[in-house]
């Protein structure tokens, strides 16, 4: 199955933002038990974010994105890429 990477770009404030992190996670981790070996994570250095994750097809991968809740909140922009593994 194919991996995708959110990478994103926080565009509220922090107390805004954190105040969705619990359903962030809860996102993810029903993610994980759906079978999308999905990981979220921050950029310590600069900001921002990644989600990584296996969906069948790219239609599939963007609706994920699109129910991911700090997207539905408007709490970060993001890019959508497919990652293409090549040493495992």
């Amino acid at each position: 199955m194919p991996w995708f990477a959110k990478i994103e770009s926080g565009i509220v404030d922090k107390a805004t933002f954190d105040r969705y992190v619990p359903a962030h996670k809860a996102y993810v981790q029903s993610l994980v038990d759906k079978g999308h070996k999905a990981r979220s994570g921050y950029w310590y250095r600069r900001g921002g974010g990644m989600l990584i994750f296996e969906a069948p097809s790219w239609e599939e991968a963007e609706a994920i994105v699109q129910q991911d809740p700090l997207i539905i909140n408007h709490c970060v922009t993001y890019d959508l890429y497919e990652w293409c593994i090549v040493v495992e």
